[in-house]
Parts: C-alpha cells; structure tokens; sequence
C-alpha cells in the first residue's frame, strides 16, 4: 500500500515515561499497533536481540552519556570516548548500525568556534571506530537549551564543517525538520544539501504562531502567559502533520536518494505528552498521518 513515507518503515524513538520502561512490553505495544521499529536510546546486546525477537527493526542507539561527551574534564572526555569505542564494537556487533548523539558543550559560554574545535578533537576516535565498524553516527540538531543554545550541528555551516572535519564514511545527520523550522533554516533547502550524508529521521514538525511572534519576538518570555510546552510562544513541536514540514516533498527526495532507513516519530507534544493514554495516542496518530497517501 502506498505510503506518504514512500514505504520507508515507521518507528518511534523510545520516552522516558513509566510505561516505556518496560522494554518487552513496550515492544508488543509497538507491534500490536502497526509501528515496524523502535529507536532504543542507551541500549545494550540483549535489548537489540529482544527487538529483534519482537519482529522489529532497530532504528538507531543513543551513544553513551552523550550530552557530557563534551564536558569540561578532560579525564572525563577521555574516559567516555574510550568507553563509546568500546560500546560502538560492541552493539554493532549486534546489529545496530546507526549511533544517535546530539553535540552539547560542557560550557556553554565558551566562543562557539572553540567547543567547534574539542568537538572535532574528542569525536575524531568515535567517528573512526564508527567507520572501522561499518556504522554510522548521526546527529540531531536540537540547539541546546536556553539562554545560550550551544549545540553544535543544528545549522548548515556546522554540519558542513563538522561531517568534513571528522569522518564523512561515518559521521552524519539525524534529519528532524522540527529544529531546523524553529531556527529560521529551510528544511527543504538543508535537506537539498545535505541528503547524501541523512542516516536517519526524525518525524517530528514545528508550528509556528505569526501572532507571538509579532508581540513577543523569538527570544523573549511573555509578561502574563507561560511558552508553550515543548516550545515557546511563537512556535512549538508537534506530531508530524501539525506543523509546516512539507513531509511529502521531503519522503520523495528521500526516496530519490535512495535513503531505506527508518522513520522515527520522536514525541514532543504538549497535546499529548505526560500520560501513557495520551502519548499513545499521539503516536499512533503520528503513524496514521505517515502511512497516509
């Protein structure tokens, strides 16, 4: 049957809820409900064979830690790269073959060009244990929090810079045109460049409020309402189809590239997020939405 995802297989990134602790469970529910993959987050050999068992396919691993692979230490940079070298053998002996991380500085308030360059620096031995194993890293390109937003490879000049400057074999981009909307970046136009080295992706979409954005601006809160979750006032994340992705346009560029990896809801939604009843049911809708012609 033809799918708005050409046919690509639909997963979902796994949360943090009480409900997605239990992974067989939660792998049953994701069978029994039509998904054909999951993202496992920090996974080890026995949770990619228990995916695998449940009929399913695996999207990608978080590496280990990966929001402190930048950090200030550097006893404690050494310490999980070596530990990330190891685990990169080890689970893609197991058949994972796509290492999810997000690039966030141990200290922010540092020149951007100087985490740019321990960026390169600690990530030189992972990329290469990556490329000696056949696998890839990707990159997801969140910005950080706020007031700084100091993640590294959420623009085209980093990504650009940062694929070049490490190992392009192994190192590339977790497409999720939600953070690129948010920022003001085309997604249409990132992807246009950017497809060949696109390992994996994210459905997940941004809507943007015209309104908000005349009273408040982007970077400053409101006097008398909060943000939106998962947000701010003038824009927020929303299920794939909610939001200005042109999702079409972008499966058939997919699909001319011949991209054949998965594609993951990652859910991050004030509408549904917060109650297992709720966060099924935005998942589910997000995969009805994908399957849809």
């Amino acid at each position: 049957m033809p799918t708005r995802t050409a046919n690509l297989p639909i997963a979902f990134r796994r949360l943090s809820s009480e409900w997605n602790k239990d992974l067989r469970a939660l792998l049953a529910w994701a069978k029994q409900a039509g998904f054909e993959g999951i993202d496992l987050n920090q996974a080890a050999p026995a949770d990619v064979a228990a995916v695998r068992a449940a009929g399913l396919r695996l999207g990608s691993v978080d590496l280990i830690e990966m929001g402190k692979l930048l950090a200030n230490d550097p006893g404690q940079r050494k310490d999980l790269v070596a530990r990330n070298v190891a685990y990169i053998g080890e689970l893609a002996a197991a058949g994972a073959m796509i290492f999810f991380t997000v690039l966030i500085p141990g200290d922010p308030t540092k020149k951007r060009s100087e985490n740019y360059a321990l960026a390169v620096d600690t990530f030189g031995p992972i990329a290469q244990a990556a490329a000696d194993a056949g696998v890839k890293i990707v990159i997801e390109g969140w910005p950080g929090p706020a007031p700084y937003f100091p993640a590294l490879c959420c623009t085209p000049e980093s990504y650009r810079a940062f694929i070049r400057d490490t190992n392009p074999t192994s190192v590339g981009v977790n497409y999720d045109p939600s953070h690129l909307i948010r920022l003001g970046v085309d997604p249409i136009r990132f992807l246009q460049e950017f497809v060949p080295y696109v390992h994996h992706v994210h459905a997940k979409d941004t809507q943007l409020f015209p309104d908000a954005a005349y009273e408040l601006g982007l970077y400053q809160d409101s006097i008398a309402r909060a943000p939106h979750r998962y947000g701010s006032h003038a824009w927020r994340y929303t299920i794939p189809g909610r939001g200005q992705t042109a999702w079409t346009r972008v499966f058939e560029m997919m699909q001319a590239n011949g991209y054949r990896g998965a594609v993951s809801v990652e859910l991050e939604d004030e509408e549904f997020n917060g109650s297992e009843e709720g966060e099924k049911k935005g998942l589910i809708a997000s995969l009805e939405f994908l399957r849809g012609a």
